[in-house]
């Protein structure tokens, strides 16, 4: 008889119903399964053992005593973020405090990872296996090809990037005018459908910006803007990627989604992680510097 499963449903915060449509059987089901009325067949235990990472034997109870032996010793459970300049994993750390108070028994690992157009794909392509989490922008175009899921958490403003040395750099905002006659580094065309909304709309209402295309953000690119004297598209979380780069709002309304990225089966641990993370951005005022998500 299954004997962990409302343990293991209620540890990972989701209801009957939604447990239900995961695996394929009927809310009445899950609820008599849980209450020891009826027995759930060989390949509903399977799948139930797959959705919550654990083993067949402790859903039905064989492996309880060898558990609860070995509890003092367990190790708190590790969710690895990956990081890089693009993908940093800042936003965590400011929440940190508190999604501890939630989960005291969670730890993050912070894992760096060279941000290369192949490398960032490959990593991503594979999140739960070297990689839990990475924190970054996305769109639903891009969360197909990387083959993963994006949790979201905020809408970033695309700011404009300036060197410390730029006259743009002396104001606190800019005004779309004020970048006539600048040239303007934006990714290229079909990789996030706001900035392709952007780009028509500069080529459309605004020529007097010059737009010039690349195809990946790194850190090079960083480099190009500031020895260039070039404008470049940013986002407020990546203010720190150059120390003589400066972020400026501007007078638009565009943003792109920003988020994190798991597997499309995540684990127990990385479920219960993502759930806290959830609770803490939905009330701002819980995060350490009261960041905005």
């Amino acid at each position: 008889m299954i004997q962990n499963l409302k343990q293991l449903r209620k540890k990972a915060g989701i209801s009957q119903q939604a447990l239900a449509e995961k695996i394929g059987v009927s809310q009445q089901s899950i609820n008599k399964y849980e209450n020891h009325n009826i027995e759930p067949d060989i390949q509903t235990l399977v799948r139930l053992a797959d959705f919550f990472n654990t083993s067949v034997d402790y859903l039905v109870g064989h492996a309880s005593v060898e558990r609860a032996g070995q509890a003092p010793q367990e190790q708190p459970s590790v969710i690895r973020v990956g990081t890089s300049p693009m993908t940093p994993g800042q936003i965590l750390i400011d929440m940190w405090q508190k999604i501890h108070e939630i989960e005291p028994d969670m730890k993050i690992q912070l894992v760096p990872f060279e941000n290369t157009p192949e490398n960032a794909k490959e990593i991503l392509n594979h999140l739960g296996q070297n990689i839990d989490i990475v924190a970054g922008v996305y769109d639903e175009k891009s969360l197909k090809l990387w083959k993963c899921v994006g949790m979201f958490l905020s809408d970033e403003p695309v700011r404009c990037a300036v060197s410390v040395y730029h006259r743009l750099a002396q104001k606190e905002k800019l005004q779309i005018t004020d970048l006539y006659g600048e040239t303007f580094m934006m990714i290229h065309r079909g990789w996030n459908e706001n900035t392709d909304c952007l780009r028509s709309d500069l080529i459309q209402n605004h020529p007097e910006i010059r737009i010039e295309d690349f195809d990946f953000f790194s850190l090079s690119v960083f480099n190009q803007c500031e020895n260039s004297n070039s404008l470049l598209m940013c986002i407020d979380n990546w203010s720190n990627t150059h120390p003589l780069l400066k972020v400026l709002p501007v007078e638009w309304n565009y943003t792109m989604k920003f988020g994190l990225l798991h597997a499309p089966k995540p684990s127990l641990e990385v479920k219960i992680f993502l759930k806290a993370v959830q609770q803490v951005a939905k009330n701002p005022d819980l995060t350490n510097n009261n960041r905005k998500v």
